[in-house]
């Protein structure tokens, strides 16, 4: 029965409705009241455009999506994928006519993380939001900081340097409260690359007796180009063996910040799988060469067996060279998975920054493939050409590789 003994997500963000249909509102919203009563609820008779997500996406985002794909099918379709690429980590639950399995599985291509029948009852909705609390944490659903994880598919494929630098862009697009933090507590790199002295660490933040308070906070991070940091120990830690859970701090920082990018170890250990499943999107870094490519296949299989939404994974190809490994559209066919990004290969740049501890210059090619992909995740349609799939002959035969593997 709804409404029973189950305990119900407190909510206090707004919660978005989508719908053409003034019947279907008038029957959804007093389940929701019900299901979700901190909530407020707000209703969109339209499908959002880009311009519309964009605002959204830089002002009061919402905690939770409910799309209707009943009619016009193609062009809710299309507002769902805008809506899964520009509100990146606001879970989108669609609502369907009927059990149609081929419009399910188109929804959940598109984005969707969930989705219910027509009409909605309390007793349906009741196990989605379980389902999302479960994977995103209620933190997540309640409002507060988007959070970034740049994670390696393997070791030096620059996700360290990513991350670093995608930080800085986020005060253009409108954050106001940003985080860099280092998590990676055997060979954290952030403070070489930006030239910091480690005072104190995220490992002080997780060892706080007493919780924390924005006092402690302010000694913990350090203040660079008006982006916080926190950074990882001066000395390698195990954390693994302390069990460590970084599940309070990030409830902290949630609600210190607008957005948090954390830099992270490889994707393998009970460290590494907390910070996916805190995650709001999880962006893998690998490169175009065959053993990157093999390690990056593997760790998608990991992030599958381990139930994490595809969608929250985004997978940046760095150092990019069209003379060396697959091109982009090999990459694609040989892993199944979209490429959200590539960035090219700068040498040059990248050094340059290293040696200043500043961010890339956005005048070399790479800062500007780095804005670009900040337009993209902050859901702002970029003004440069698409990128191009270039086809070449040993495409296909480094892919068959990988397939065998």
């Amino acid at each position: 029965m709804s409404g029973g003994n189950t305990s119900k997500p407190a909510i206090s963000q707004p919660v978005l409705i989508i719908s053409t249909e003034r019947k279907l509102k008038s029957a959804l919203i007093p389940v929701l009241s019900q299901e979700l009563p901190m909530a407020p609820l707000v209703e969109l008779a339209q499908m959002p455009d880009r311009r519309l997500i964009a605002e959204m996406a830089s002002g009061e985002r919402p905690s939770l999506i409910f799309l209707d794909v009943s009619n016009n099918r193609e062009g809710s379709l299309e507002a769902l994928h805008q809506l899964s690429q520009g509100l990146i980590g606001v879970p989108v639950v669609v609502i369907l006519h009927g059990n149609d399995p081929d419009l399910i599985m188109r929804c959940l291509r598109s984005g969707a993380s969930e989705f219910l029948l027509q009409p909605v009852t309390g007793d349906q909705l009741q196990p989605v939001l379980a389902r999302l609390v479960m994977r995103k944490g209620e933190s997540a659903l309640s409002g507060g900081a988007r959070v970034q994880v740049v994670m390696p598919a393997k070791g030096a494929c620059g996700a360290s340097t990513l991350a670093s630098n995608l930080a800085f862009h986020w005060k253009r697009h409108g954050f106001k409260r940003v985080m860099l933090a280092d998590f990676d507590p055997l060979t954290g790199t952030i403070p070489f690359l930006l030239k910091l002295k480690p005072v104190y660490s995220f490992v002080d933040a997780l060892t706080r007796e007493g919780g924390l308070d924005s006092d402690i906070w302010r000694g913990l991070v350090t203040k660079h180009n008006d982006v916080d940091v926190l950074l990882s120990p001066e000395n390698p830690i195990d954390v693994e063996s302390n069990n460590a859970d970084p599940a309070a701090l990030f409830q902290f920082a949630r609600q210190a910040y607008d957005i948090i990018t954390v830099d992270s170890p490889g994707p393998f250990g009970s460290w590494a799988t907390s910070l996916v499943n805190l995650a709001d999107e999880v962006l893998l870094v690998t490169t175009n060469e065959l053993p990157a490519l093999r390690a990056t296949q593997r760790v998608l299989q990991g992030l599958d067996r381990m139930g994490v939404d595809r969608a929250k994974v985004k997978l940046i190809v760095n150092r990019y060279s069209s003379e060396v490994g697959l091109n982009q559209e090999a990459i694609e066919t040989a892993l199944h998975s979209d490429v959200f990004h590539v960035l090219p290969s700068d040498y040059d740049a990248v050094q340059a920054a290293l040696v200043e501890g500043k961010p890339i210059a956005s005048s070399t090619p790479i800062g500007k493939s780095l804005v670009q992909l900040a337009d993209r995740l902050a859901g702002k349609r970029s003004t440069a050409v698409e990128q191009t799939k270039k086809k070449s002959s040993i495409g296909s035969l480094f892919s068959g590789l990988l397939s065998r593997g």
